[in-house]
């Protein structure tokens, strides 16, 4: 595995590869790699002749009261890791190299709509940091495919509305949410969590699971679903932030026509802020 931070340098490497037309996947992480992330590469694997994965912690998408200063930073580690799984490349950019103007002069890429609402209404700003990267990263690398987690699934939808309305030549897959056993979704920020909120952390995907139930079983009385849950998670000691069920095509609010939804959750155990998500078939 080649480890590369220079920009011009990665060209030259694709360039080789455009040469001998091999297909390239690309994995963008922000480190600390969990069983969510590798996942992402044994897929990428599959699919591809080469990967790249790039690991950058990217300060536009953190809001002034975020935790960019103490996420979580392992490169040694997952370095090592991802030499062992066959990695091609791993890129690791400077913030000066992909903000050689700072940020306050960076010419910014926002989706509208889908950006401002949800988890964007709560992070205002945030997934214009996430589509800036994302299509820098893609302008230098130059996939043919990239992988992201559907863990994060608007921002799923906001790099897929970003491809399309920028006629990005790549494919975009989604990859079924890593969990641990007791049904936590991974997250490089569950490390945050002590002892007792660690035990009490996957009460949240098990009060989506019943939300889905109750939708399963013919109840459409979404708002009234959505309240018993944050009340429960609220007795059980959450912060929410927010609790939605959403169309999974637009994350609208559903229509009668709907056939699939997607339920939306946030919430603080503590400082830890916690996503997670679940689709569920209306037919």
């Amino acid at each position: 595995m080649r480890v590369i931070s220079n920009i011009a340098s990665l060209r030259d490497v694709r360039r080789s590869w455009q040469a001998e037309s091999k297909v390239i996947a690309f994995v963008p992480t922000m480190g600390n790699l969990h069983q969510g992330h590798l996942n992402l590469v044994k897929e990428a694997k599959l699919k591809a002749d080469v990967v790249v994965v790039s690991i950058f912690v990217n300060p536009l998408q953190f809001g002034p009261d975020e935790d960019l200063e103490a996420y979580p930073r392992t490169l040694e580690n997952d370095r090592k890791v991802l030499s062992e799984m066959g990695v091609d490349v791993l890129f690791t950019p400077q913030v000066k190299d992909i903000y050689s103007r700072g940020l306050e002069q960076q010419t910014f890429v926002e989706v509208p709509g889908i950006s401002y609402m949800i988890c964007g209404a709560s992070r205002p700003g945030h997934f214009r940091g996430v589509a800036t990267i994302v299509c820098k990263l893609f302008n230098m690398v130059q996939p043919n495919m990239a992988f992201f987690g559907e863990k994060d699934f608007q921002q799923l939808q906001v790099i897929k509305a970003m491809v399309t309305d920028l006629s990005m030549n790549l494919t975009v897959h989604g990859v079924i949410t890593a969990r641990e056993d007791n049904g936590l979704a991974l997250s490089s920020r569950n490390q945050y969590l002590n002892a007792e909120q660690r035990v009490l952390a996957p009460t949240l995907y098990q009060r989506l699971q019943e939300m889905r139930q109750k939708i399963e079983s013919g109840r459409r009385d979404f708002s009234r679903i959505t309240s018993e849950c944050c009340e429960q998670l609220a007795q059980a000691g959450f912060s929410i932030d927010y609790i939605e069920i959403r169309s999974a095509d637009t994350l609208l609010q559903p229509g009668h026509e709907e056939t699939k939804v997607v339920i939306l959750a946030a919430a603080f155990l503590g400082r830890t802020r916690l996503i997670d998500n679940i689709q569920v078939s209306l037919t």
